[in-house]
């Protein structure tokens, strides 16, 4: 039985999205704009909501990772997409403004942060889009905001399957559908974030009045309803490839079967991000100080428990050399990281359960305190060649952490090779993999770490930076290695973000490099102790478009930040 106010939604935004296609390039612009306002005015609120669902205080450090994970989020990629519009509108290209280099292979590389001039909070990172191999630029450049540009495109609906554990992202993923695919949206919010629903509409206000873009909430009827409506026309998923799979096969008898054969019950268009086991290869030398082991091991259990783990993209499995002689030392200041964090609540559903599948299968793991419902555990010396190791297999989406020591030949190029074989062979998934490297190390490499790089079959790769933070760069692109299919569909299909408006057919990752030693301690760091009052400031700083007013509050932050 149809729902008579989804059916009134639907058809709203299949009108509006008749109009969205037809509405001129300085509109769709202006409309950045007072999102970016909008988004602004409610951010406090939608902090406060976004806080409540994980029981944290919202005068606590923790805080920042709802403010630079969520309203700062969407408010840079605001920026991001209207100064690429801008561009286009004056007969010129995004790709005309930023640098555009070679990577192993025959790739191209699209410079993608630093793009705005406020992204100078975030010095000494960067990142590139590398372009899948053999394509050149001219291609590229036609490429760019397609379907945006079209003004013969069908009018088409997609329903946003947003995820639970980052208020941010299908924030983010209505812009991609409006500005990447040239579509409106429909927002099915995961049941763990209902209560953002408010905030969400009031930050959308502009979009919602124009009919382009509706909020709802549910369960998983209402998103059978929505992907099933004839009035939809696309589907994006961020979640399991258990939901996933169930939303294509089923989940009777037949299912396997279905999948297996591929006979899909859904035949719309359908894009995902899926998550997966997010490894980081530590790659050491005989010269570490011991302030860098200790700050290595340090930014590891950040990438860990950050969001209390529930992160698609925190990393799950460090990969280490056998051989190192400081093994065991760097492996104890991980475990003293991981023991001494500031205490967090495991507040997604099923931690527990999977705490203890981690547990019951490894009764030596060191249980580090934490919360006791699925308290943090750090599971050593796993067996590499263990194909059905449950860390290998499954996204334990909570604070455990595991340690594999492979035995290689002694010298990091052999271990950096045998690791990337390791990661892509064993690990399910390809969404994020991260590098550490001293860049002594990487010198003495040369090109052998960056065809490493180009071998690691992941779709974001931080060298020296957790991956988290690459997935707020609104002109980065965020999704899966490219190559899965519906059947086998890994961490996901397609890519979003993307505020460079690359055709997503020809992205094939994303590579984002860090400091070696960052300072001060950054933003996202779980031990960061004035977290809350930086991501709020930056907040402010991002939302204003006058410098006179914004200027002030970016040095504050700078301020804080360095207190941090």
């Amino acid at each position: 039985m149809s729902d008579p106010a989804l059916d009134d939604d639907l058809a709203a935004l299949r009108a509006g999205a008749a109009r969205w296609v037809a509405l001129p390039l300085g509109e769709k612009r202006g409309l950045l704009r007072q999102v970016r306002a909008a988004t602004l005015a409610i951010a406090a609120d939608w902090v406060a909501a976004a806080c409540a669902v994980k029981d944290v205080d919202p005068r606590s450090p923790a805080a920042g990772e709802e403010w630079s994970s969520g309203p700062y989020a969407l408010i840079t990629m605001t920026s991001a997409l209207e100064k690429t519009l801008k561009l286009i509108e004056k007969g010129r290209s995004p790709l005309d403004e930023v640098n555009i280099t070679g990577a192993p292979g025959g790739r191209l590389a699209v410079a993608a942060f630093p793009y705005l001039p406020k992204d100078v909070v975030l010095s000494g990172y960067e990142a590139h889009v590398w372009l899948r191999p053999g394509l050149d630029l001219d291609v590229i450049r036609d490429g760019v905001a397609r379907a945006l540009r079209d003004p013969h495109r069908e009018p088409r609906v997609t329903v946003v399957l947003g995820a639970g554990n980052v208020s941010g992202i299908p924030a983010l993923d209505v812009l991609n559908a409006l500005y990447g695919e040239a579509s409106a949206a429909i927002v099915k919010l995961n049941p763990v974030n209902a209560r953002l629903a408010q905030a969400l509409e009031a930050a959308f206000a502009p979009l919602i009045d124009l009919d382009l873009v509706r909020i709802t909430i549910g369960g998983a009827d209402v998103g059978q309803a929505l992907v099933q409506h004839t009035l939809v026309d696309a589907v994006h998923i961020t979640g399991s490839r258990v939901t996933h799979d169930a939303i294509l096969f089923g989940t009777d008898d037949d299912a396997e079967r279905r999948r297996a054969a591929g006979e899909r019950l859904l035949t719309k268009p359908m894009t995902s991000e899926l998550g997966g086991v997010g490894p980081a290869i530590v790659v050491p030398d005989d010269a570490w100080t011991d302030d860098e082991l200790d700050a290595a091991a340090r930014h590891l259990a950040t990438q860990r428990l950050h969001n209390s783990g529930f992160n698609c993209v925190a990393t799950q499995i460090v990969v280490i050399p056998a051989h190192w002689a400081r093994a065991d030392e760097f492996v104890e200041a991980i475990r003293d990281y991981v023991r001494d964090a500031p205490p967090r609540r495991a507040y997604y559903p099923g931690a527990s359960q999977r705490q203890l599948a981690a547990f019951s299968a490894h009764p030596d793991a060191s249980v580090l305190g934490g919360d006791p419902e699925a308290p943090r555990t750090l599971i050593d010396h796993l067996d590499p060649e263990n194909s059905d190791e449950l860390m290998f297999t499954t996204e334990i989406f909570g604070p455990v952490l595991g340690v594999v020591r492979l035995s290689t030949d002694a010298g990091p190029a052999s271990f950096l090779d045998a690791a990337v074989t390791f990661c892509n062979d064993r690990l399910a998934g390809t969404l994020g993999a991260g590098i550490v490297a001293h860049p002594r190390t990487m010198g003495q490499l040369g090109n052998r770490f960056e065809w490493a790089v180009a071998n690691l079959h992941y779709g974001t790769i931080g060298i020296n930076s957790w991956v988290g933070p690459l997935f707020g760069m609104p002109a980065a692109t965020w999704g899966a290695y490219p190559g899965h299919t519906p059947e086998d569909v890994g961490s996901g299909i397609g890519v979003v973000h993307n505020a460079l408006l690359l055709d997503p057919e020809h992205v094939e990752r994303t590579v984002g490099r860090g400091p070696w030693q960052a300072w001060p301690t950054p933003l996202w760091f779980v031990d960061n102790r004035t977290a809350h009052v930086t991501a709020r400031r930056l907040t402010r700083f991002a939302g204003i478009d006058s410098w006179a007013i914004a200027a002030p509050l970016g040095a504050a932050a700078v301020d804080s930040y360095r207190k941090g």
